[in-house]
């Protein structure tokens, strides 16, 4: 893990002052990077009988498809609105100052499935709450949301009640 950690770059007072981001393009780039970070998003999953990833816009669609091919599952997009072109289910969810919201097909699950939702980044969870509220309320089972990176001290696990969370590199 310290190897991708490394391969991360640090970028601080982005995208505002006070803030570092962590740059995951350059882990990307490189061949080894980008399989060890499919692999280990999609390893702990293996035998869980997931049938389709949902993967969280943007950079939850880089991880999201691969890993659905990895897993031998479907894969769908959860988008920020006026993105999808069919009829959508809408969540709006609040931020620190404000809100937002996220849209997914309303044929994007069927009943029962079993749905892993994919992202880069855990921080306050509130985009991934917002996701899985999306997921229970077209009728999937949301059995984890995996992701690459958690910010502990922002403590988003706190949001995502029962689900199962798995990160790969915790900051």
């Amino acid at each position: 893990m310290d190897e991708m950690k490394a391969k991360i770059r640090n970028v601080p007072d982005f995208p505002k002052a006070g803030i570092l981001f962590y740059d995951i393009t350059t882990l990307l780039r490189e061949p080894v990077g980008l399989r060890a970070a499919i692999d280990s998003l999609a390893t702990p999953f293996e035998n869980h009988g997931i049938e389709m990833v949902v993967g969280i816009e943007s950079r939850g669609f880089i991880f999201g498809a691969a890993v659905a091919y990895q897993l031998g599952a479907g894969f769908t997009p959860v988008r920020k609105p006026g993105k999808l072109p069919s009829r959508i289910v809408r969540k709006t969810y609040d931020l620190e100052y404000g809100t937002d919201a996220l849209e997914i097909h309303d044929d994007a699950l069927v009943r029962g499935q079993r749905v892993l939702i994919v992202d880069d980044l855990l921080a306050t969870g509130g985009t991934a709450r917002a996701t899985a509220d999306l997921v229970q309320g077209l009728g999937g089972e949301v059995c984890a949301l995996a992701f690459l990176i958690e910010l502990v001290a922002l403590n988003g696990r706190t949001r995502l009640g029962a689900e199962t969370v798995h990160t790969v590199l915790k900051y």
